[in-house]
């Protein structure tokens, strides 16, 4: 059977063989980087087994406003003979240790460049999970927060360094399908239903003051927890930046869009679930891209959500279509892909799964200099976030965007435009600033 995201993220979490084994088997003797991990959720959990057992790297902090999750990845790491790491609830106080070179993030989406921004600050390396935003504003911070501390910032998303996605994409570079006018991505999976509930305490193990850091303080609720968070606007991006930010950015990456798209429209909302969420469970957005030095021509990027659906589409359960003039690509980036030629001729195919470990190696290669370039840098998950909240901007207002790439603003509609950023908390520590 296809490996499937959530397939992935669970096997690695639990240190599965086929990643467990694949970091550390291939990972250089080189100078060993030490580090700290924040937010050992689902996916902070698979980085955490991945970086323990790897003889190239020292986890020497992990942080958490949940003191059980705290010591669950406390033992993560003791567990795979990495030493005791520091277990703070405070991210402050990684980014204040001189040892750590490096942080992982994979905090809620709230915290994502708020966190990041803090770190660079401090000099120390971030790799940040996806979105690397909660909203435009912030992710444009972090882009020159990136550049003014002169330190790596690596978003994860992991296509980026997967070998199978590489090739694909290089094909479409290569002029295998001819000239690519239109891509589109599809994020079709069912989820759950999150329930309605009343506003209630936190678990006493949850320090809710820190979890929630600079966004407003809002009542706890039980369906917040674990993981569902993201269904609510001060909190996440919905699924869209869930796992549809991993399709749009493969999708942006083959369509060659590497600026922000210059309209945007999107149709969307909760036709399915009748629950607390707040983000649509369905969606289709279309954007369009001007061609750099070919005044009047355009390309166009499209993408389909439907998180009730219990089938796949093309094949994939999640995936992007390239549509050239001599041929189509077809790919599932956690499961594989197929190159389709005149009359629909297979070309070419190739089978493979997300290689997290490789963009892990990726990363701390470039921080020792063994490789010069990042695979998914700030400006890169930058504008594959921005996908997300203007598709989210669009749905929300019910409108097209006109949408200024140099100024990152939404030309000729506030309510839109005062969408890009967000409410803060006053006077918090962790507010981003430019």
């Amino acid at each position: 059977m296809p490996m499937k995201r959530r397939e992935f993220l669970r096997k690695a979490g639990q240190g599965a063989a086929v990643l467990a084994g694949a970091g550390p088997a291939q990972a250089a003797e080189g100078r060993k980087i030490t580090v700290g991990v924040i937010g050992p959720g689902g996916m902070g959990t698979a980085h955490l087994n991945l970086l323990s057992r790897r003889k190239d790297v020292e986890v020497a902090a992990v942080c958490d406003p949940d003191r059980t999750r705290l010591a669950a990845a406390a033992q993560v790491v003791q567990t795979a003979g990495g030493g005791a790491p520091k277990a703070v609830e405070d991210m402050r106080r990684v980014f204040d240790d001189p040892k750590i070179e490096a942080v992982f993030i994979a905090t809620p989406d709230h915290w994502h460049a708020p966190a990041a921004i803090l770190a660079l600050n401090a000099g120390k390396h971030v790799y940040v999970e996806k979105p690397c935003s909660h909203n435009i504003r912030e992710g444009r911070l972090m882009v020159e927060a990136a550049k003014r501390s002169g330190k790596l910032l690596q978003v994860g998303t992991q296509s980026r360094s997967t070998p199978m996605v590489r090739e694909a994409i290089q094909r479409l570079q290569r002029g295998e399908i001819g000239e690519v006018l239109v891509a589109k991505a599809w994020n079709s999976q069912r989820r759950g239903d999150i329930g309605k509930q009343a506003p209630t305490s936190p678990p006493e193990t949850l320090n809710y003051d820190l979890w929630v850091g600079p966004a407003p303080m809002t009542p706890y609720r039980s369906n917040l927890l674990p993981g569902r968070w993201r269904w609510f606007f001060d909190f996440g991006c919905g699924d869209i930046g869930n796992d549809g930010v991993h399709d749009l950015d493969v999708a942006a990456w083959g369509l060659g869009a590497v600026t922000q798209p210059s309209r945007v429209s999107c149709l969307g909302g909760k036709y399915f679930f009748d629950d607390d969420q707040q983000f649509p469970d369905t969606q289709y957005a279309v954007f369009e891209y001007p061609v750099a030095g070919k005044t009047g021509k355009r390309k166009q990027l499209i993408y389909e959500q439907r998180i009730w659906s219990p089938y796949v589409q093309e094949g994939y359960e999640n995936g992007a279509a390239f549509y050239g003039t001599d041929g189509v690509l077809i790919i599932g980036h956690t499961v594989g892909w197929k190159l389709y030629g005149p009359k629909n001729k297979l070309v070419a195919e190739a089978a493979g799964s997300a290689d997290l470990p490789a963009h892990h190696d990726n990363f701390l290669d470039c921080i020792r200099g063994d490789q010069k370039q990042l695979n998914a840098d700030a400006m890169t998950g930058h504008l594959s976030a921005s996908l997300c909240h203007l598709a989210n901007i669009s749905a929300r207002v019910g409108r097209t965007l006109e949408f200024d790439l140099d100024k990152e603003t939404i030309l000729g509609d506030r309510e839109a435009a005062a969408l890009l950023g967000r409410k803060y908390r006053k006077d918090h520590w962790a507010v981003p600033k430019g």
